[in-house]
């Protein structure tokens, strides 16, 4: 068993902080003067969610609530595999301690809606990893860790960044960032629990953690055959948490009016000044930024998204991999500039042929973007067999909801348009004739 005061404060409760829900955190002197830090506590002001509230009016939990979840998981993934000889021979009580504060600081690199800008991939866009090197750097937070942890800040730095070249540290990076790493076990549960819908809480965590092992090789976590029912939900709670909540028509809506905002206004926007702020103020900070360039078709997508009245594009078409693979497949993972030139080409022929006016932003091409999402690759161990299976080769399910076709059934292609002009656009004799017309055009202009 290691010997950390935080594994210790599981069952000791002398001093906790309580999450949702009915959730008790240890909190130990280092660890408060932690979360207490500038740069720990502005987590405070970030949602975890973005523009997710305006679907769900409870998921306004923060950056800084989830992340205390991940510290715990993190402590209770130690509690599990200190048993496991293999584990503890590989990860010492000081790798142990890097572990658990990489855990508490996995999102102090985020900024408000640093997702969706990441997703647009735009020039000189960094994410939220790296970051977190320039948060560490000379602040309250880096004194800590090396005064209370002994841990050098650019440790942390490389493991959220997968600067991992040690058998060890490739350990410890797949339970950050890997199948059943402890942020996603945390964030399915918590978004579904804040955004009032059952999905991501049907998957039993405590057996999933009571499961854990080592892979053949020992640098990735692994399954027991005992966990391998949970894991099949989790994936499940995984695929049905991106249908319903993050890719929900009208989420992605507002979320593709934000990105066409910012990109508007990219000219003028210096995410080094926007990284400190609270959403709130990074709402305020885009609203002036429209206002003093004279974006006005970016004030309106803002005051839609962020005004008194809320006013969000409405969906003129949805397109399934099933039914119109070769359109999802022609739009799909294109840069974002090639979306916004093609969502142009789209509003000029659907203006000429409706005979109305249609304005460039007024249409709206959202699809998914150039990084898949991290397929579930977890090894499963047969203890009476003594070997290692796949867990898609295990499990049937699995397979089928794991695979690359995830983003493809989870991640629609769709058109979004004005209310202006959305009943309008619906009347078009063929919709999906349209489009492809507007992608010729798109293609043969780069």
């Amino acid at each position: 068993m290691y010997t950390i005061p935080e594994i210790g404060g599981l069952s000791s409760r002398k001093s906790i902080i309580r999450i949702p829900s009915e959730t008790d955190v240890p909190i130990t002197p280092r660890v408060r003067r932690i979360i207490d830090s500038p740069e720990f506590y502005r987590l405070s002001q970030v949602t975890q969610l973005g523009l997710a509230p305006l679907v769900y009016p409870a998921a306004r939990h923060t950056r800084f609530e989830h992340s205390l979840g991940v510290y715990r998981l993190s402590l209770l993934y130690l509690q599990r595999l200190s048993s496991d000889e293999r584990f503890t021979s590989t990860i010492s009580d000081q790798l142990a301690e890097l572990f658990i504060v990489t855990a508490l600081l996995h999102d102090v690199g985020h900024y408000p809606y640093c997702h969706l800008i990441e997703d647009m991939d735009l020039p000189g866009v960094k994410s939220h990893e790296q970051r977190l090197g320039k948060r560490l750097a000379d602040s309250e937070l880096s004194d800590a860790l090396r005064q209370d942890w002994g841990v050098d800040p650019k440790q942390v730095d490389d493991l959220l960044n997968g600067r991992t070249e040690t058998l060890a540290m490739r350990l410890l990076e797949s339970m950050i960032s890997g199948p059943i790493d402890i942020d996603k076990m945390d964030y399915l549960y918590r978004d579904s629990l804040h955004a009032g819908v059952p999905y991501g809480r049907h998957f039993d965590r405590q057996r999933l953690i009571g499961s854990l092992c080592l892979n053949e090789t020992g640098d990735r976590l692994a399954i027991t055959d005992k966990g391998r029912t949970a894991a099949e939900l989790m994936v499940f709670a995984r695929y049905v948490m991106f249908s319903e909540v993050y890719w929900h028509h009208t989420v992605r809506s507002a979320t593709a009016m934000l990105q066409r905002a910012v990109y508007r206004l990219w000219d003028a926007i210096n995410l080094d000044d926007y990284e400190e702020l609270s959403d709130y103020e990074f709402q305020n900070r885009l609203i002036d930024t429209a206002k003093s360039t004279g974006q006005k078709s970016a004030v309106e997508l803002l005051d839609g998204l962020f005004g008194r009245r809320r006013r969000i594009y409405k969906r003129v078409k949805e397109f399934s991999i099933l039914e119109d693979s070769e359109i999802v497949r022609r739009i799909s993972r294109k840069p974002f500039e090639w979306l916004v030139r093609c969502s142009y080409n789209a509003a000029q022929l659907a203006s000429a042929e409706l005979s109305i006016p249609i304005k460039p932003d007024d249409i709206i091409i959202d699809a998914p973007p150039s990084a898949k999402e991290v397929q579930f690759k977890v090894d499963v161990y047969f203890a009476r067999q003594n070997q290692y299976i796949k867990l898609q080769k295990a499990s049937p399910a699995v397979n089928a909801l794991a695979t690359e076709q995830f983003d493809f059934f989870v991640k629609r292609a769709r058109i979004f348009a004005s209310p202006n002009v959305a009943s309008d656009l619906m009347r078009l004799n063929d919709v999906n004739g349209w489009l492809e017309r507007a992608v010729e055009m798109t293609d043969q202009s780069v």
